[in-house]
């Protein structure tokens, strides 16, 4: 398993103060692609900016595989904020669909007809359990990518007990980018609203 994958499955799974937004997760995912391509020597980190890496490892899974081949390897590289926007457009969709094709996701039942409605449950499977003991262990990765999407309480800025600096900046990305779309969403709300208000005076 990925940690894409173990976060979805956790933001599934665990129970938040509010709803995860798509956009959210997206962002957060793709953070959690580049935490597993860093780990992976895919790619590193110089400063803020995100270059090939010296040793690359291709990886199994094939998002993680379409992720490192998207990487951009001419000067000026992106940023770690440009690869969340970029990467993480419709991405949390992409792995809702891998999950389904694993059959680690189904689609529920009405309950007084046989359809299927549009709701997805999380099967019983040995990645559920993985993710679940790793969320349980407090691992700190996935703790601040979901502090990002509400469902953990960690502070921001303190991401316990992770060492390595690039990880630190990912983490430290993705709560930026996740605050600035919650921005955006207040920004709209408000606009919207002075626009009725005018219509209906």
């Amino acid at each position: 398993m990925t940690t894409p994958r173990d976060l979805l499955i956790v933001s599934l799974d665990v129970p938040s103060a509010h709803p995860v937004g798509q956009g959210d997760l997206s962002l957060a995912l793709a953070g959690a692609e580049l935490v597993d391509l860093l780990r992976a020597g895919a790619l590193a980190l110089d400063g803020e900016r995100v270059v090939p890496g010296a040793d690359p490892a291709e990886p199994e899974d094939r998002l993680l595989r379409e992720a490192g081949a998207s990487l951009r390897r001419e000067v000026p590289y992106e940023s770690v904020e440009d690869w969340l926007w970029r990467r993480g457009e419709g991405l949390a969709a992409a792995y809702h669909s891998g999950l389904e094709a694993d059959g680690l996701l189904v689609r529920q039942r009405h309950p007084w007809i046989r359809v299927r409605t549009g709701r997805t449950a999380l099967t019983d499977s040995p990645a559920r359990n993985r993710a679940a003991l790793r969320w349980r262990a407090g691992d700190p990765v996935l703790a601040g990518l979901a502090a990002a999407l509400g469902i953990h309480d960690e502070p921001a800025e303190d991401f316990g007990a992770l060492a390595d600096e690039s990880l630190v900046t990912v983490l430290a990305a993705v709560h930026h980018a996740v605050a600035e779309l919650e921005a955006v969403r207040q920004r709209r709300s408000i606009e919207k609203a002075a626009f009725d208000n005018i219509w209906r005076g």
